[in-house]
């Protein structure tokens, strides 16, 4: 047990409810500030969880243990002439320890030096001198805390050897303490070394991969001035890229590939360190959801084609109601993070009396980037341009062919705790979308955006809405099949057969120009994995908004988490067709 008297409050808590014979702690702070009483209580915290079933003069030696932590905690933040003591003894717990704590008087900075040596005493280094001094973060009268004192030393020496300074090391740090004076008097001195250019580049462990690659990133002349910035850079770009399993960009301070320039500078190869990724990747998957029934997929992935620096990928799929063949070229990263892509692309699909066959060449170019700094927000921003010709059956009604030129674009916001299976955060994704058909020059344009929002609600409940809305604007009835919007099933709004919400044209549902969907659905997990939910959803696809009329489904399901998310099982009610129909799928619906 401890308790802290922080002037007329006084606090109890255990320590270690595990050790039934560690001693109840009693520590009267004296006004010591939190900081300074955090750094305190780990210290002996940690001696007691070692009393437990010690003989006595084990103890004993742990109290002097205890009391040396105190002072040495004290000394850490800044406070050099306290006085200590710890009393032991007894109540019907156990022993105890009374730690009382007279600080004195806090050791504040007095002075602080800071001077450098090597090629940035140089007068164009002037500036950088003067701003590194400004932004020392220690200054006069400011209580001297032993950690600020590391952090300031290590960023100083950062901020310097980051950039034209490889070899920069600190030659000198002092702090004077004047414990009767209650002041610290600070020396800093930092040897920055010669002046260091990037030298030749070294590129280690390539087989397959042709060394432009590396090239195609790692952009600079000969004689460029060093910056670690622009080295992590590289290696960012280089790890991006699908061909390696892992890549490191450093300077070679090998004695054998150092040069030494005029005015004493240096020069130091580039090296890159690679482990390429698998030369082939072969694919292939079964599965079943109630929207589509059972599934197989196959792909084939290959690095490196004809010794060029791009990825193949050839795949196709088959279920009952779609099956597609595809070939994709993907070409390396840009520098900026852009991705291009080529393919060809035969489908053929059968929903709700759609019959539909596809084949088409498309352009893909793709950026996935991270938010600043630590943030867990990512974003994806997508532009396609699609040349394809659809030859559509509606059952029940005509048959027609078109020939169309798309463009889509498609930005994407996500900030989850985990993009597989989301526990709290949202997501927004709007897209744009502009066509044209290719024989009669008919233009037709659509838009949509979807959000999502998730609630961690205690340690076991989830509560999420999700929302669609999408308008398309045409003057033809001949549009792509997947231009239009049709609604219903597991993923969508259940209680529906899957894409069965729309516009009902001779026997078939065709898209519609406008949709709005909504969802609201909570879940209580029993056990980490096993979880059950409760669920509305509501929505329409038809002509135009007003001519929405909702379809509501609700019902109860259970969800079972999986490392590719989670797998639901549920049970919903139509209220518009007045059926019960059970849906099972696996994922999340983003």
């Amino acid at each position: 047990m401890r308790r802290i008297n922080a002037g007329a409050l006084i606090f109890t808590f255990t320590v270690g409810l595990s050790f039934a014979q560690a001693p109840t702690v009693i520590i009267d702070p004296g006004g010591v500030p939190p900081a300074a009483l955090g750094s305190i209580n780990e210290a002996v915290e940690a001696i007691t969880r070692l009393t437990e079933d010690q003989d006595g003069g084990e103890v004993s030696r742990l109290r002097r243990r205890a009391h040396q932590a105190t002072l040495s905690a004290l000394e850490t933040q800044g406070y050099f002439t306290p006085v200590v003591t710890l009393e032991a003894g007894q109540d019907v717990g156990g022993e105890t320890w009374d730690i009382t704590i007279e600080p004195g008087e806090r050791t504040v900075i007095r002075d602080v030096n800071i001077d450098f040596t090597g090629h940035i005493t140089r007068p164009e280094y002037e500036d950088r001198v003067n701003t590194l001094r400004d932004d020392w973060p220690l200054t006069k009268d400011m209580p001297f805390i032993n950690a600020s004192w590391s952090k300031a030393k290590e960023d100083l020496l950062y901020e310097v050897s980051r950039k034209d300074f490889y070899f920069a090391r600190l030659s000198r740090t002092k702090a004077t303490i004047r414990a009767d004076e209650s002041k610290a008097d600070l020396s800093v001195r930092v040897n920055s070394g010669p002046k260091v250019r990037m030298g030749e580049l070294q590129v280690f462990g390539l087989k397959r991969v042709p060394r432009k690659l590396v090239e195609r990133y790692v952009k600079y002349s000969e004689g460029d001035a060093y910056d670690q910035e622009l080295l992590e850079n590289w290696q960012q770009a280089l790890n991006s890229t699908a061909f390696f399993r892992g890549a490191f960009v450093t300077l070679n301070p090998d004695d054998a590939g150092q040069r030494v320039l005029a005015n004493d500078e240096i020069q130091l190869p580039v090296r890159v360190q690679v482990a390429e990724g698998a030369a082939r990747i072969i694919r292939t998957s079964l599965g079943v959801d109630s929207d589509n029934g059972p599934r197989a997929e196959f792909l084939y992935r290959q690095n490196v084609v004809f010794g060029e620096p791009v990825q193949l990928e050839t795949g196709l799929g088959v279920d009952k109601k779609r099956q597609r063949a595809f070939l994709d070229v993907h070409f390396p990263p840009t520098y900026s993070g852009f991705v291009d892509s080529v393919g060809v692309l035969a489908d053929r699909s059968d929903i709700q009396g759609v019959r539909n066959t596809r084949v088409g060449i498309g352009w893909n170019r793709t950026q996935e980037r991270k938010a600043a700094g630590d943030s867990r927000v990512d974003y994806m921003t997508r532009l396609g341009l699609v040349v394809a010709h659809d030859t559509t059956r509606y059952k029940g009604a005509e048959k027609f062919s078109v020939p169309t030129g798309v463009a889509t674009w498609t930005w994407r916001r996500r900030d989850v705790n985990n993009i597989y299976d989301p526990r709290e955060g949202n997501l927004i994704e709007f897209g744009l979308g502009a066509g044209l058909t290719l024989d009669k020059s008919e233009p037709f344009y659509r838009s949509s955006l979807r959000a999502q929002k998730w609630w961690d609600i205690g340690k076991h409940d989830v509560l999420s809405l999700r929302g669609e809305v999408g308008k398309v604007w045409t003057k033809t009835s001949r549009l792509p099949e997947d231009f239009g919007y049709r609604t219903g099933g597991s993923r969508t709004i259940r209680g529906y057969r899957y894409q069965s919400i729309g516009i009902e044209h001779g026997d078939a549902i065709i898209g519609a120009e406008a949709l709005a969907v909504l969802s609201l659905e909570y879940t209580y997990y029993f056990t980490p994995e096993l979880g059950m939910n409760l669920f509305v959803d509501a929505g329409d696809a038809a002509p135009s908004f007003k001519d929405l009329k909702w379809h509501v489904g609700y019902g109860t399901g259970v969800t079972y988490r999986t490392p590719a998310g989670p797998f639901s099982v549920s049970l919903a009610y139509g209220q518009r067709d007045k059926r019960l129909r059970l849906h099972f799928s696996l994922g999340i619906a983003f």
